[in-house]
């Protein structure tokens, strides 16, 4: 595709995409041109702050010939809907997670961007981060050995935070907009097993209001089995406000410990002379650092590593980071966790 290529959104209403809009903004190949949102505050504020035309029409945006791509951030409800007609209308896609609420949703939309022959990217951020990339790369390599668990956490600390709850971003708290906390956020660590693990085989989970009764969940732990047997523990958590320990990998060879990673131990001052990844190879004679760069603004520097391959890979006509197919396994993965919570019952996969 030729640059600059013109860039539209669908609702500002997930705060990512504004993130992405202030970071493309700056950018020679892209070339901001126009977004809807139905909240005309939300979306003038926006539009005022990186140079775009606000709209509350969508098919301003999608009938617009200068734009030839699309960034959809709507409530998740919407995905399907959006998506579907940003497809229809020929536009590439950047699509917020999670993918639909609904398997079928996921695959209307696949069924969409098949037939239209666009470029579709589901917006994992976990896979632009330079930790996860080492970790990912560390376990392909095979110094660890057969991995027995693995446990990741992802947590933050929002439903403890007033900003959130009566904020501009408050729809994540309904159950018909957004189904549930764990649907929402425990998605990026479900992705980032199936990036580096693969497809889990079964899942056995708990997910509850535990502390709060503000959204449909506030906590939740999945066991997910993978095809070699692996156990990966996915812990999620939206009221957690300060950890540290991300993620631990065990392996007959040695293991893997990952202190900053997530929001809560993001938004802390790191210790001094604290390597984000430490590795342990057995008969060695103690932790290996690993020598991975840490993003000075922390979480929200993750987030805005979105945008740049999105780009380059539009540019280049290359493969996407996060397919659609990806956002399904996904979406299956969080659904089958839900499943499991609601009968008590290891649910296996595919659903």
């Amino acid at each position: 595709m030729k640059a600059p290529i013109g860039v539209g959104v669908l609702s500002f209403a997930h705060g990512h995409v504004g993130l992405y809009a202030e970071v493309m903004k700056h950018f020679d190949d892209v070339r901001l041109v126009a977004a809807y949102d139905d909240d005309p505050t939300r979306g003038q504020a926006v539009c005022a702050a990186t140079g775009m035309r606000y709209t509350p029409h969508v098919e301003d945006v999608l009938d617009n010939p200068d734009v030839q791509a699309v960034m959809i951030g709507s409530e998740t409800s919407r995905h399907e809907e959006l998506t579907v007609a940003a497809a229809h209308a020929g536009k590439h896609i950047l699509l917020q997670k999670p993918m639909a609420f609904t398997l079928d949703a996921c695959d209307r939309i696949i069924a969409a961007v098949e037939k239209a022959g666009i470029h579709f990217s589901m917006a994992f951020q976990m896979r632009h981060d330079p930790a996860n990339m080492r970790i990912r790369e560390i376990v392909q390599s095979g110094i660890l050995g057969d991995i027995a668990i693995i446990r990741r956490r992802h947590c933050i600390g929002v439903l403890l935070m007033d900003a959130f709850i009566n904020g501009p971003t408050h729809w994540h708290l309904e159950a018909d907009k957004n189904k549930g906390m764990f649907m929402d956020d425990a998605v990026h660590a479900a992705d980032w097993f199936h990036w580096i693990f693969g497809k889990p085989t079964s899942v056995l989970a708990e997910i509850d209001n535990v502390i709060t009764s503000i959204a449909p969940d506030d906590c939740g732990v999945a066991i997910y089995r993978f095809s070699k047997g692996e156990m990966g523990i996915l812990l999620n958590s939206s009221v957690v406000l300060a950890a540290e320990n991300t993620t631990e990998i065990y392996g007959r060879n040695g293991c893997l410990i990952q202190n900053y990673g997530d929001g809560p131990s993001c938004a802390l001052p790191r210790p001094p002379d604290s390597p984000a990844i430490k590795v342990f190879r057995h008969g060695t004679a103690g932790w290996e650092p690993q020598d991975v760069p840490v993003p000075p603004g922390g979480q929200a520097d993750r987030i805005r590593n979105v945008p740049r391959p999105w780009v380059d890979s539009l540019i280049h006509e290359t493969p996407p980071h996060a397919t659609a197919q990806d956002g399904r396994v996904a979406t299956e993965m969080i659904l089958g966790a839900y499943q499991s919570s609601e009968t008590g019952r290891r649910v296996k996969f595919p659903l």
